[in-house]
């Protein structure tokens, strides 16, 4: 599956400081859910970092870019993927189920 997204030179030009690892230019729904961002962390999401994350990132993303993925690699205390009904999604690895929008050609 190709997604189209932004490359991060063009995020800069923009004047966005703090960026997620990819914005898509087309969202795409996991689980029913929207998603105009990924950002992926090399970790395990405990209670601590996550909260930090989110201070520090995630909110950042979501008031600037949208509904959000967010990708623990090593896993996430359940409980942390509380943020759904806001737009914040969890998640342990990459999702399989994503549906993507079909472009229509107007004529």
């Amino acid at each position: 599956m190709r997604l189209s997204r932004a490359e991060y030179k063009e995020i800069v030009t923009m004047g966005y400081d703090k960026t997620p690892d990819v914005i898509l230019e087309v969202p795409v729904a996991v689980e029913g859910h929207i998603v105009h961002w990924i950002e992926s962390k090399a970790s395990f999401g405990d209670d601590q970092s996550h909260q930090t994350y989110l201070n520090e990132q995630f909110w950042s993303y979501w008031n600037r870019f949208g509904p959000g993925l967010v990708i623990y690699w090593y896993g996430f205390i359940g409980d942390l993927d509380c943020q759904r009904d806001r737009s914040i999604l969890l998640k342990d690895c990459f999702p399989t189920d994503i549906v993507t929008l079909s472009v229509i050609k107007i004529e």
